[in-house]
């Protein structure tokens, strides 16, 4: 029996609760104690150990061959599983499905605009995670039969506490070292047949970025470019996309009064513009602070009849009278909220824009090398874009006593199956259509290193931000800086001019030129490493640090 038939036939089965009111959702979760009710009214819930992030090395895609060239396969995080095993896991989760006394049947869409929304069927005998879809995916638009994907639908099995037998896949997963045998879990994607499998993983994340997944392989076909990154709109329209990894900035630097949210995490940017994926935030909540992020503390904590309210709190320190202490990592660093765009004050409702004006691609260098702000032409952007560069900082993990280079490329490695000159490609081509400007925005270290020096001030980088997005920054002298391929302004409104060229700010230029080479280096050596071999355009590659 074909997958579609099996489908067909497992939703006529009596235990299907179909598209439940949200509120339905919310009193089931509590009710069947997948989570409890906290002080404000927000749900709190908690994860086995093994769940309380994603899991890369479980997280696969079968390798068929008729789309098998259009995947980076060297890339670490492309893993293959072949046909037969995901058929044995997609059989394995029918099996666990039919053995439940009731299973949610949620359909909603992933994608603002109706001309490419992609819709999914969800089916998971948990409402907690039910409730997590119904806040991040939108609802099914009228029109979704103008969608590119209107008879392309994409279905979503998930049982977040069943686990696999070890036995069955013996040979076929990998050997997971902390159980000291075959892995119970897996995150599966068939992307020819558009079918997805989580089993094992209680993490909400794994079924958001399962489908960030699935969007990022689809879209490019369909001449869409899909993004990692958050957007926000001016008062004249103007679109700013914010791309940067984690500790860059990205959240802070994305919620400003003066400009209204589209989203915070995943874009598609189409002939018609900028599109959010999502319908909610998936927040990360540690050490989170009302005053520094008041809109993501609101979001969560605000108070409301718990069946209205519905953010859910994943692993975070809730006290016996349902109030949070998010300065407890003893569980893990990774808690985090989910909640619909809704609770957020300045938002646009419809997630869709025009094409971006400004991009900002964030990083936090903790060398003290790189410029607060430069501009990038066309092909450095698309050089940038590939790197994807940031700093592990020294001592927050044991055994780094110095700044760690980090490259994730396109600011999401793991959820970019394609060919990685796809992408860089496809953002060059927008680039020239829209003359949008890019700038590298350092949000890390000046005058010195980490441990030397001081993170740049929050208020320099947000009046940095401001003449950039405000189109200041447009008509001011720049420097080239030979050695990073970047352009320096030689004055920014609001920002003292000693603090633009990251070498005159080092007591010791020598000691700059020594830092700022090896980290040139250490682009040019994964530069060579990642793409090589991967046919990227010369022009893009003379951009590379070192080069």
């Amino acid at each position: 029996m074909d997958f579609d038939s099996r489908l067909a036939r497992f939703l006529e089965r009596p235990s299907i609760v179909k598209n439940p009111e949200r509120e339905q959702l919310i009193r089931d979760a509590v009710e069947r104690r997948e989570a409890i009710v906290t002080v404000g009214g927000a749900l709190a819930t908690w994860t086995p150990p093994e769940s309380t992030g994603r899991s890369p090395q479980d997280t696969l895609t079968v390798q068929r061959p008729e789309s098998s060239g259009t995947i980076d396969w060297d890339s670490p995080n492309n893993i293959p599983i072949d046909e037969e095993t995901f058929d044995m896991v997609l059989e394995d989760a029918f099996s666990a499905l039919n053995a439940k006394p009731h299973v949610y049947e949620l359909d909603r869409v992933i994608g603002a605009d109706p001309a490419y929304a992609l819709p999914v069927k969800l089916l998971s005998p948990l409402a907690l995670t039910s409730l997590f879809a119904d806040n991040m995916f939108r609802p099914v638009p009228e029109n979704i039969e103008t969608s590119v994907f209107a008879n392309r639908p994409f279905t979503l099995l998930a049982l977040p506490y069943n686990k696999l037998d070890p036995v069955r896949y013996k040979g076929r997963l990998r050997v997971d070292p902390r159980i000291g045998g075959t892995s119970t879990m897996v995150i599966a994607m068939d992307l020819d047949r558009r079918i997805g499998v989580v089993i094992g993983s209680a993490y909400c994340g794994s079924v958001k970025k399962l489908m960030f997944s699935v969007m990022n392989y689809l879209l490019p076909a369909e001449s869409i470019l899909p993004l990692h990154c958050s957007a926000n709109e001016g008062p004249d329209g103007d679109i700013a996309l914010l791309l940067g990894l984690s500790g860059t900035g990205k959240t802070t630097l994305s919620a400003d009064p003066r400009r209204a949210l589209l989203g915070d995490d995943e874009h598609g940017w189409s002939d018609n513009g900028i599109a959010n994926f999502e319908n909610g935030c998936y927040a990360k909540l540690i050490d989170l602070d009302a005053a520094k992020e008041p809109e993501i503390f609101r979001a969560i904590m605000h108070k409301d009849d718990y069946e209205q309210h519905g953010a859910i709190v994943e692993n975070a320190m809730v006290y016996p009278d349902g109030t949070f202490d998010l300065t407890d990592d003893r569980l893990t660093p990774n808690s985090r909220g989910s909640y619909p765009l809704s609770f957020l004050s300045n938002i646009k409702p419809s997630s869709v824009g025009d094409h971006p004006t400004t991009i900002l691609f964030l990083t936090a260098d903790a060398n003290g090398v790189l410029p607060p702000i430069s501009r990038l032409t066309k092909e450095q952007a698309m050089l940038w874009f590939l790197m994807g560069y940031t700093s592990k900082l020294a001592g927050t993990e044991t055994g780094i006593v110095e700044p760690q280079t980090t490259f994730s490329r396109f600011f999401g490695e793991p959820f970019m199956a394609r060919n990685p000159g796809v992408y860089a490609c496809m953002l060059g081509e927008r680039l020239d259509a829209h003359d949008t400007d890019v700038y590298l925005v350092n949000t890390g270290w000046v005058g010195g290193p980490y441990g030397e020096a001081g993170r740049v001030d929050i208020d320099l980088t947000r009046a940095m931000v401001h003449a950039a997005l405000s189109g200041e920054l447009r008509n001011v002298e720049y420097d080239a800086n030979e050695l990073f391929h970047v352009s320096i302004p030689r004055t920014c409104p609001g920002v003292p001019a000693d603090l633009l060229d990251p070498r005159q700010s080092w007591e010791d230029p020598a000691a700059y030129d020594v830092r700022a080479a090896k980290l040139a280096a250490e682009f040019a050596s994964h530069f060579d490493k990642a793409y090589g071999e991967k046919g990227i355009d010369p022009e893009v590659a003379a951009m590379c640090p070192g080069n």
